[in-house]
């Protein structure tokens, strides 16, 4: 398996405040021993609890839980060792940030409590930890090449002011998020045209409705995956090769602080 990019800052980012109900359904898996069940006591539905998974497995850089085969149960799935560690980063942080709170005097002033312990949360399904590992300045706006892993490189735009306000520079961490809607996936194509767009090939980890086309999730050698639409009579099928299709535009930069 390839080596991802990950930092635990950018998990801690996730953990600021429990709130977080990726945090939580991974809690509930670690309690339960089901997906589904942890799914059901978080109130959400078993597909959204895997895709909370997958975020966090993205930043991480390593599975935070795996299937147990057997048992008096007939098997069910456990938190990985990484896993274990994440619940107890949360813990920790969620200690850290009420002695915070109590030194500064935060807990009474809502304005003061949103700038102090600020946390990224967006709809974008997409997350991955990356390095910028070029950037050209242009008239208008900077260009940028961001690797996510050991193999895989993704471009990405966006102002010349936005890049001076977030300080970007080659080697910066940055996490790069893109929304499902903006990623078509389809069949691999050794003849497939070279293109401006960003064009990441992986295995099929799971589809659906073929016929009138719909969600599709793929994953690379690294582990990371990337969910996005497939169009109708898609022909796709679990294990095949796709290729997930997305605009360097798509591609937004963020920071984990």
């Amino acid at each position: 398996m390839s080596k991802t990019i990950a930092d635990p800052t950018l998990l801690a980012t996730h953990m600021a405040e429990l709130a977080d109900k990726r945090i939580d359904i991974l809690r509930r898996i670690g309690d339960v021993g089901s997906i589904s069940e942890a799914a059901r006591r978080a109130g959400v539905s078993y597909k959204a609890a895997w895709q909370a998974i997958e975020t966090l497995n993205n930043l991480a850089g390593a599975p935070l839980v795996e299937k147990v085969v057997g048992g008096n149960k007939g098997g069910g799935t456990r938190l990985t060792a990484t896993g274990e560690e994440v619940l107890k980063l949360a813990d920790e942080l969620t200690r850290a940030r009420a002695e915070v709170l109590v030194r500064f005097r935060l807990k009474d002033s809502p304005a003061l409590k949103n700038v102090g312990v600020s946390s990224l949360r967006t709809s974008m399904r997409n997350q991955f930890p990356a390095v910028i590992e070029k950037l050209k300045i242009g008239s208008a706006q900077v260009r940028l090449i961001l690797s996510i892993d050991d193999t895989h490189y993704i471009r990405a735009s966006c102002t010349k002011e936005s890049a001076q306000l977030l300080g970007l520079r080659e080697g910066k961490h940055v996490l790069a998020l893109c929304k499902a809607t903006a990623v078509d996936i389809s069949a691999d194509n050794p003849a497939l045209v070279e293109s401006r767009d960003n064009q990441i090939v992986g295995a099929v980890l799971r589809s659906e409705r073929e016929d009138k086309g719909g969600e599709c999730t793929i994953q690379l050698p690294s582990g990371l995956t990337i969910v996005g639409f497939a169009r109708p009579s898609h022909g796709l099928h679990i294990g095949m090769r796709a290729v997930a299709t997305v605009a360097p535009e798509a591609v937004v930069i963020a920071l984990n602080s």
